[in-house]
This record gives structure tokens, sequence and C-alpha cells, in this order.
């Protein structure tokens, strides 16, 4: 039995005058009442525990997005339910009115809606349904929790989206359908044009201008059904706070927008999630269902505090690519960790497929580097400007086994990388 705040005011009621002319028999009588109704409420009170709960959440939600959960509230008992229902999420889940006032009479069902936004990644499980079925009189109630399972799985936000429009632009110019044409290693033929001031000799086709008279050169586009795997680090490393989110927010959305732009260009993305074991994997999707299945694939996702295993991500590597293709390593560029761990196998990978390294760099660092305010500021920009000379050294170890680094803040990293791409397919490297 839960006395309500009714209760507590009609036993202050009748307390008062008591206080005010002394009459201990009356005090007892009056509070005896008082306990006497709450019982009797409570015995009128539908069970709580007889009634059923059904909670109904989307199969999934982008992070940001508003969201809901509905229960269904069934009242299969004689009496009728006046209740508070409180429907429970984790804090992340963002379900800040989540409690109900309602009235269901005997046989009959309702719907109630609580509104979520999460602001985590990955999946909200629900808690239990709390139903508080009042009395008709309103002075006692009865009280259960019952389960109600439901999990609401919150994607990434993909807010790197906003790039890809520029980035197809530029793609649509490499792959001719716009003004420019590019020639290179590693491209497929596309047409013939006569020689303009300024082409390259090596282009010129004999045979053709032989037959026409006149001095023509081949165009080039840029291939297609080229294979991309992208190496999601799921280590410690990716744990590290940049601002407000962990590094691997970051590599999230450089590997969606990676992924967006090579699937329109026609090429082939898969991508594997790696610590010292396999975490996800996304292999043979196209189009439209690549984009749903690497969402659903790194949505739950999360940090491993354990060292990455380059000797596994090399496996990873063999075992998917049996061509040259692009390897996409999104990690940290930590110097301790790239010494020991990647510099050892960056010339394998590298003898077999093209490799990039992008890293989210943290943008406390810059602000420690700028920072003269005072004494202490000052070491603490020397020691920050230390590692960032660490950092370039490791870089420059990096691209002379061949891969190419690419290392941003956060919210750059995405557009750095998806640069970065168009500029292997400009070039003929891919």
């Amino acid at each position: 039995m839960i006395p309500t705040t009714r209760a507590a005011l009609l036993t202050a009621a009748g307390v008062l005058p008591v206080l005010l002319w002394p009459r201990p028999l009356t005090l007892w009588l009056w509070v005896g009442l008082v306990v006497l109704a709450c019982v009797l409420d409570t015995l009128l009170a539908a069970s709580p525990r007889r009634v059923e709960v059904i909670r109904t959440v989307p199969a999934s939600v982008r992070l940001g997005e508003p969201s809901s959960s509905t229960l269904t509230v069934t009242n299969p008992g004689p009496r009728t339910l006046r209740a508070l229902v409180r429907d429970a999420w984790a804090p992340s889940a963002g379900a800040d009115r989540n409690r109900h006032r309602v009235t269901v009479p005997a046989g009959e069902r309702r719907r109630l809606r609580t509104a979520l936004l999460p602001v985590r990644r990955g999946d909200r499980p629900a808690d239990l349904v709390t139903v508080r079925s009042f009395g008709p009189l309103g002075m006692a109630a009865r009280q259960a929790s019952l389960p109600a399972p439901a999990t609401l799985r919150v994607l990434p936000a993909f807010s790197s989206r906003r790039h890809l429009p520029s980035r197809l632009a530029r793609l649509r110019e490499l792959d001719g359908r716009a003004a420019v044409l590019v020639r290179g290693q590693g491209t497929e033929f596309d047409s013939l044009r006569e020689y303009v001031i300024g082409d390259d000799v090596r282009a010129i086709d004999w045979r053709a201008t032989a037959r026409r008279g006149d001095v023509v050169v081949r165009t080039w586009r840029p291939e297609r059904d080229r294979r991309v795997l992208v190496v999601l680090d799921t280590a410690r490393l990716s744990a590290a706070r940049l601002g407000d989110a962990p590094r691997l927010d970051a590599q999230i959305e450089a590997a969606l927008l990676l992924a967006a732009l090579a699937s329109r260009a026609g090429d082939r993305v898969d991508l594997v999630a790696v610590d010292t074991q396999v975490r996800a994997r996304v292999s043979g999707e196209h189009g439209s269902r690549l984009m749903s299945a690497l969402a659903q694939a790194m949505a739950p996702l999360e940090p491993s505090l354990v060292e990455i295993s380059w000797t596994t991500v090399t496996q990873v590597v063999r075992d998917a690519l049996s061509q040259r293709g692009l390897v996409v390593l999104l990690s940290a560029l930590e110097p301790s960790a790239v010494t020991s761990g990647l510099l050892p196998v960056a010339q394998a990978l590298t003898a077999d497929h093209t490799v990039v390294l992008a890293s989210a760099s943290d943008p406390e660092v810059a602000a420690l580097r700028a920072d003269r305010s005072s004494a202490d500021a000052v070491y603490d920009a020397a020691a920050a400007e230390r590692g960032e000379l660490e950092r370039d050294a490791v870089a420059l170890r990096l691209r002379r086994r061949g891969v190419e680094v690419v290392e941003a803040a956060p919210d750059d990293l995405a557009p750095a990388l998806a640069d970065t791409y168009l500029a292997l397919k400009a070039a003929g490297r891919l």
C-alpha cells in the first residue's frame, strides 16, 4: 500500500485541530479513519500485476532524430484501472516525459506514447514499466513493475553526408560526365578526340590519326569496380575523447562518407571492424543496401580496452582482397602504437595494395600549442608541440613505406578522406 498526497493532507487536516485542542482519543480516531480509508481504497484498486503491457519501438533511428515508444496497456481485470504509468528507459535514450496518467475501464486498452531523443549511438535497451494503480478515493495505490522488453537501435548520425554533393560533382568530372577527362596509369579507355595544345603526346592514337588524317588522342576515365576495404580500429585508442565524442564516432563518419562516395563511383566497398578480433563485417552489399548494412553493423560498436592486433588486420586484408585494391585504415596516428604495430606490417600491405591511414586528431592539442597566456601554458604548449613533431615523424616514416596519411580534426576527417580517395582516382592509383 502506497499512501498518496491526498491521504497525507487529510491526516494533517485532522491533526491540526487536535494540536490546538488536545484530545488524544480524537487524534487516534481520526488517524485510524484515514488508515482505514487507505486500506479500503487499496483493496478497491485494480491489481497492477494483472495489467498487460506491450512496448513497441521503431527498428532503428538515426542519432539526433526524434523517435517514440508506444505502450499498449490492457486491463483484463473486473475493476477500472486508474494508474500512473512510467515508461522507463536508459538516460541516453532521451525519454524525459515518461510518466502518463491513464484510466482504463475493465476489458479495454489504451496506448501511451513516450517521446525519445537518443543522445548516444548504439543499442538503447528499455527498462521495466511501472504501473501505480490508485483506488477510487485516490487515498492509496498499489504498484508493480512489469517487463516489456524492447531495444531501440540508434544508428550513426552520418552528419558528414552534407559533404557528399560536392564530392559527387568532382567524381562526375573525373568520370567524364562533366567537362574533365583524365589520363593516367590504371585508367580505362573512354573515347577519341582531336588533339589540342597541351595534351600529352603519349596519348596520341597513331592508327586513328592515320585513318582520319588529323591528330587524335585517347581519353580515359577512372576505373570502376575497384575493391575498397575499410578497416575500422575499435581498440583502446578509439575510446579517446575528441571534443564531445570518442574517436570511434569520427572514424564511423569517415567510413560512411567514403562508402557512399566509392559506391557511387562503381567501386565495391567492404568493411571490417577489428581490434584483437573481428567485431563487425560487411561484405558483398551494393547500392542503398550497402549504406543500410554499414549503419546497422557500426551502430552497436564500442571501443575495446585492448591493443589492436595488426597481425589480425593483415590477415583480414589478405582474406578479403584477392586482387589489388584500396585499404583504408581508420585508426589513431599514435607514435608508440604505430611504431610497434603498423610500421612492421606497412610494407607488406603496400606491396599488394594502396594503403591509406586516416586519423582523427585532438582539437585540444592545437589549442594547447597556441596558448602562451602563462608559464604553465607555455610548458603545456611545449609538450603539445613535441607530440606533434613525433606524429609528423611517424607519418613521414609511413609515407616512405608507401602509406598515404590523412590526419584531420574529427569534423574534417570525413571530407579529407573523401578528397584523398578522389585524388587517388584522378592519379590512376585506384
